[in-house]
């Protein structure tokens, strides 16, 4: 089946952001006296803040760990936030192909937003899912049908790429061809126990993929 249509993860996908998000938790964390226990809490990109605001700082404190998260990412986002090497010839050659593109991510839709502008994808971005459009986020297959709907588009024909075993499980659950890449949060031996219909290094890599016969 020929992919026509293909919805993207935003962080450790085509945005190198796990930086400035670590910086972020970081600084929450500290400021919360929460402890950081080696980072595990970047073991939770892909789910929703809010998730993972319950998961470290409890339910009685989870919202000023979103309010204070929000904040420290808000100042640095733009000093930290870069696409990937090649994001943008990749979206264009996308665009030149006739492929439909989208965003599904489990940040705010409003910093998603921002990250997306910064960075100048939203002129290839028809439709953005977001933390906010959703009640059941990754590894759920919700977002993906989501945009997938907003787009009238069928599942067949559809791929989801993304960085974590969250987006290659939302992917399966949606019935869409799960794609990782080895660039982001997850090594790709462990992406692989997941078992993606493909793996990419590179974005070259997605190419091969649409050229496969």
């Amino acid at each position: 089946m020929k992919i026509k249509t293909i919805l993207f993860d935003l962080d450790g996908t085509l945005i190198d952001s796990l930086p400035l998000i670590q910086s972020t938790y970081e600084k929450v964390f500290q400021e919360m006296e929460i402890p950081w226990y080696n980072g595990e809490v970047m073991k939770c990109i892909g789910l929703p803040l809010v998730e993972i605001g319950k998961k470290f700082a409890g339910e009685e404190r989870h919202r000023d760990f979103f309010r204070l998260y929000q904040q420290h990412y808000a100042i640095e986002h733009d000093a930290k936030t870069k696409a990937y090497p090649g994001t943008l010839s990749m979206l264009e050659n996308l665009r030149q192909r006739g492929v439909r593109m989208g965003v599904v991510t489990s940040k705010s839709n409003h910093v998603a937003l921002r990250s997306t502008r910064f960075l100048g994808f939203d002129r290839y971005i028809e439709v953005l899912i977001g933390a906010d459009d959703v009640t059941r986020h990754k590894p759920q297959p919700d977002p993906i049908l989501t945009a997938l709907q907003q787009m009238q588009v069928p599942q067949a024909g559809a791929a989801y790429i993304g960085d974590s075993p969250f987006d290659l499980m939302s992917a399966k659950a949606a019935g869409v061809t799960a794609i990782g890449v080895s660039w982001g949060m997850a090594e790709a031996s462990k992406l692989l126990r997941f078992e993606p219909d493909h793996l990419l290094h590179q974005w070259e890599d997605l190419i091969g993929v649409l050229e496969d016969k």
